[in-house]
């Protein structure tokens, strides 16, 4: 049976402007797009009026379409159109099932491309006023997984190289597990006072980023009652968003006294 091509289309983290023209430029050919919960509507606006929009966007613990589900229509739409969209918040191969629905297509015989999207690892905490590297203090960062597959024996998060062996940790999916990412990183050696961010509905106009230390973060997200979707960053180059903050309001509950940044961004500061 002839079939199209699909493509695995990163739609950015939410502001419409972080789409790339490539990412652009397919929407706005594709004959059907399959897109997720966390795509910003008006990157749909590139769509044609006759293409055929499909939602499938998971949303927590809601009942919603499967990943199994979502292969099965992706290796249907297929055979119905020669241009396929699947479209996923941030970059379809950093923690979007990218790589699951590519190995689907490409098991079934089908042509497909990935299109790289702007991660929201990166791009959320720079808008909310945090480089998750920095020179005098920040030199590895690593994305983690909060919310692995139910289905697997154990866990395949090492702690102890979490915890002492890296410098910025973003966690994606973690919020309704923060409590427990806290105790793991603090039992294995993080200081319970290191920063620690979460970013909610980040790059969008409405986003909000709260700021504490890994020890209190979880308490502030309970008592604030902050839903996902969010992104949590841990490190000390947290602290450099009460200079850097430029896009959204400030609702912190802990500030960072200027003698907790480090010098050489101090210097920079005074020059």
């Amino acid at each position: 049976m002839k079939t199209g091509k699909v493509y695995l289309v990163g739609a950015g983290p939410g502001d419409p402007g972080l789409l790339t023209l490539k990412a652009r430029d397919l929407i706005a050919a594709a004959d059907c797009v399959i897109y997720d919960y966390l795509v910003n509507p008006k990157t749909l606006e590139h769509a044609a009026p006759q293409t055929e929009l499909i939602y499938v966007g998971k949303r927590g613990f809601e009942s919603s379409w499967t990943q199994a589900e979502i292969n099965r229509l992706l290796l249907a739409k297929a055979g119905e159109h020669q241009l396929v969209v699947r479209l996923k918040g941030g970059d379809p191969f950093i923690f979007g099932r990218g790589g699951e629905e590519a190995l689907a297509l490409a098991e079934a015989g089908i042509e497909w491309e990935v299109v790289p999207g702007v991660t929201a690892g990166s791009s959320v905490a720079a808008y909310a006023g945090i480089p998750i590297t920095h020179r005098g203090y920040g030199s590895s960062v690593t994305f983690v997984t909060g919310h692995e597959d139910p289905a697997k024996p154990e866990s395949s998060l090492r702690w102890q190289h979490l915890a002492k062996g890296v410098d910025t940790l973003v966690f994606f999916m973690g919020l309704s597990n923060l409590g427990e990412i806290s105790r793991q990183l603090i039992a294995h050696g993080r200081a319970a006072d290191t920063p620690a961010a979460v970013v909610r509905w980040g790059t969008y106009d409405h986003q909000e980023t709260y700021v504490s230390t890994l020890d209190e973060i979880a308490s502030v997200v309970e008592r604030k009652q902050i839903k996902a979707p969010a992104l949590i960053v841990v490190g000390e180059v947290v602290g450099l968003r009460e200079k850097l903050q430029w896009f959204d309001r400030p609702v912190e509950d802990f500030q960072f006294a200027d003698h907790n940044l480090p010098n050489p961004f101090l210097e920079l500061l005074a020059s």
